[in-house]
């Protein structure tokens, strides 16, 4: 099982494409990287139906959002008189997706809460300001409970949270900037949580606040946050703790 975006950079400079050489291509590959290859694992059925159920409610999520953006265009048939049936007809499918997102939202919790494991890192994770339950859904998902990836730092680049330096001697030298290679949709969730634990009380909130009486970006400082957040997701999971504001660790005493 392997990114398919790594095996066409590694190939360099090529000519060409049919069935034939990229079989002859993705053997060379494996002859030549064997012992740097991941032995794939699959992951337990638990993970896998929350995977999939996670993947269809967000696709009915986009549907509620593309069906609350028609109701703007209504109002530009006033005149036909045929904006009120319109409305009616989009309010009552909208109401449907959400009766199937609650549903969806209900047999993912009571997947997480049949494994004791799983409950238990869920309960930890969203004791941290900022952190919910869609956040602690899409991260053990994504990490296949702590199993697929489990260093915060590895999760940090494959959410694009992390900035990389791009320089070389003194003609190429650019700021840090974070890469677009991620996924888009873990990302975006990270900064909803982000955005939510530094409206709340807690050290993100001051972290923030003193970051920008120093004069740093709003963006940059979020995107710190995102990373912090997802630190110390890990730290909760692998400890088996809840968030304390105030922890000291004993090992530093």
């Amino acid at each position: 099982m392997l990114n398919p975006l790594h095996l066409k950079k590694s190939l360099g400079l090529i000519r060409g494409k049919n069935d034939k050489i990229d079989a002859r291509r993705i053997c060379d590959f494996t002859d030549k990287n064997e012992q740097d290859l991941i032995l794939w694992k699959p992951c337990s059925e638990t993970i896998k139906k929350i995977k999939v159920l996670f993947s269809e409610r967000n696709s009915k999520i986009k549907l509620k959002s593309s069906l609350l953006k028609q109701r703007v265009l209504y109002s530009q048939l006033e005149e036909m008189n045929i904006d009120s049936k319109l409305i009616k007809m989009n309010k009552k499918e909208v109401k449907l997706l959400e009766d199937h997102i609650a549903f969806l939202e209900a047999e993912i919790e009571k997947l997480i809460e049949s494994d004791e494991d799983l409950s238990c890192k869920k309960k930890n994770i969203q004791s941290i300001p900022g952190v919910g339950k869609v956040v602690s859904w899409i991260i053990i998902a994504k990490t296949e409970g702590f199993t697929k990836i489990d260093n915060p730092r590895k999760m940090a680049c494959y959410a694009g949270v992390v900035p990389f330096g791009y320089q070389s001697g003194t003609s190429l030298k650019y700021k840090p900037k974070v890469s677009y290679y991620a996924d888009k949709s873990l990302k975006s969730i990270l900064h909803m949580a982000a955005m939510r634990a530094v409206r709340l009380e807690n050290d993100l909130k001051e972290y923030y606040e003193r970051k920008i009486k120093e004069g740093k970006n709003k963006m940059a400082i979020l995107n710190a946050v995102r990373n912090k957040i997802i630190h110390r997701i890990f730290a909760l999971a692998k400890n088996g703790k809840s968030y304390e504001k105030n922890y000291i660790n004993s090992l530093n005493m």
